[in-house]
């Protein structure tokens, strides 16, 4: 396994949401949801945690809750630009050679997934770790906002710890045929090397087509390396989504 004190957690964020405005403040049974997430992440004890900010209220709930936080430039074009950004700012050293980008609005993802961004890397050969769960709800096959990994997987893996190399990644259902449709889980574990190489090339031809940053990384060839899980976290975008994380991080 790679070592943990080689991690550094980067959860990049920005107000600027157009389905749910202010995001990251958004109140989770008495706590932004920022704050949430980055509890997750220090539970996951992988490393140093920070969060990268777009805006100066983002940095001080962030700070009050005793946390870290990197103001960033507001217009990045993507969560990655920020997060390399906050990598430069906060270990200009280099002391952290595996970065974990954990999106901001993930406040209900387990410990034991972020953890498992990092075990992927132990293979010398993966550039990019990141994670997915089979699709169990008929409509998500064909829901657009939900992206399916196309996996090389070896034959009888199924959920759990079972693991396999990134072919595609699409917004349609695929592959086609019988078997498992796999739900991409928007977490990365990056080697620092693979994260400036990335954050260096132009936006691919299907990158662009089918809005999904992370074909830049698989048209220049790199590796992509898939963790399964049980389950995914779902990302909150809609009040609706807000109202399902306040329902399921209520107390029991």
């Amino acid at each position: 396994m790679a070592s943990r004190q080689q991690a550094l957690v980067v959860i990049p964020a920005r107000m600027a949401s157009v389905r749910l405005p202010d995001k990251p403040l958004a109140d989770i049974r008495g706590e932004v949801m920022i704050v949430h997430v980055w509890r997750r992440a220090i539970e996951a004890d992988v490393g140093p945690v920070v969060v990268a900010c777009a805006e100066v209220e983002i940095a001080a709930a962030i700070k009050a809750a005793g946390g870290h936080a990197v103001l960033t430039d507001p217009d990045h074009p993507s969560g990655s630009d920020r997060v390399w950004e906050a990598v430069q700012k906060f270990d200009p050293d280099g002391a952290h050679d595996v970065i974990i980008n954990l999106q901001g609005d993930l406040p209900t993802i387990e410990p034991a997934q972020i953890r498992l961004c990092l075990e992927l890397l132990a293979d010398d050969a993966v550039d990019i770790s990141t994670l997915a769960a089979e699709i169990v709800e008929d409509y998500e096959r064909r829901e657009s906002s939900v992206v399916k990994a196309v996996i090389s997987l070896p034959p009888g893996a199924r959920q759990g710890r079972s693991q396999g190399r990134a072919l595609y990644f699409t917004r349609v259902p695929a592959p086609s045929g019988e078997g498992p449709l796999y739900h991409h889980i928007g977490i990365y574990g990056y080697r620092r090397a693979a994260l400036a190489r990335f954050i260096a090339l132009p936006a691919g031809h299907l990158e662009q087509r089918e809005r999904l940053e992370q074909l830049r990384a698989l048209e220049d060839g790199m590796h992509i390396e898939v963790g399964l899980v049980d389950r995914v976290p779902f990302g909150v975008d809609t009040p609706a989504d807000l109202d399902r994380a306040r329902r399921a991080l209520a107390p029991k």
